[in-house]
């Protein structure tokens, strides 16, 4: 097994940081990581927003649901769904794109094109003994985070990422087990089967739990989906993204 596999299977969320900011080159590197990603069709559909006005990181904090390590971290970046430089490209080119630039496939692309961008960002960070956290709290409020970034139409805040050099040592959570998730030639349907993994999954991760907690927590996993699934939240998200001229045809 390599160093870069190792950093990978060795992730895990840091959410305390010491107060030491990120230089210049090393946040020029997470960038370059996040660009050397593949990307579709050579579209380069994301922007990378980093924040280093405190006031904007504690405005993005209380947004995020006043999660601490959103304000108090070496840096912090937010990773962005852009066709807006492609509506530019089509006036630049004497062209109309509107069908293709406001369209489902495209903003799929820029979805995906953004997550792939983000995750090389963490292995590059992780690589260099920085810790990472992905921040999806952004996306409780993102009339107010599009006004705290001046982000114009066609762009979609999707979500953050404190980056830091860790002030915590933070257990490694269990996944999913590979054969539930790794399937050969077809979807795996075998219901009796599927239900066995997943309650062989819920003894690693209610083991995992009482560990971590003293005996005060043993949830199992798909307790914890059922509970949060069950929870209705962002449900303005389709409005919004249809009012930044996205995902509309």
């Amino acid at each position: 097994m390599n160093q870069v596999v190792e950093t990978i299977l060795n992730h895990r969320s840091v959410r305390n940081f010491k107060n030491q900011a990120l230089d210049r080159e090393q946040i020029e590197v997470i960038v370059k990581s996040a660009q050397a990603a593949s990307t579709s069709s050579f579209i380069q559909a994301y922007s990378i927003i980093g924040v280093t006005d405190q006031n904007k990181k504690d405005k993005l904090a209380e947004i995020a649901g006043n999660q601490a390590y959103v304000a108090a971290n070496g840096h912090f970046f937010v990773f962005c769904a852009d066709l807006h430089r492609h509506k530019v490209i089509a006036e630049l080119e004497g062209t109309d794109l509107d069908d293709s630039i406001e369209s489902t496939e495209k903003f799929m692309v820029a979805l995906i094109d953004a997550a792939l961008a983000a995750q090389n960002a963490a292995v590059a960070a992780e690589s260099m003994g920085l810790g990472i956290c992905y921040i999806g709290g952004i996306r409780n409020d993102l009339e107010a985070v599009k006004e705290v970034l001046k982000t114009p139409d066609h762009v979609i805040p999707l979500f953050g990422m404190a980056v830091g050099y860790p002030d915590q040592e933070t257990d490694l959570k269990p996944r999913l087990p590979l054969e539930h998730v790794y399937m050969e030639n077809e979807y795996q349907q075998d219901r009796a089967l599927f239900e066995k993994q997943l309650d062989d999954y819920n003894a690693v991760t209610s083991q995992y739990y009482r560990e971590r907690t003293g005996g005060k927590r043993e949830d199992t996993w798909t307790g914890q989906m059922a509970k949060m699934l069950g929870r209705k939240s962002r449900m303005y998200m389709k409005g919004f993204v249809e009012k930044q001229n996205l995902n509309k045809k």
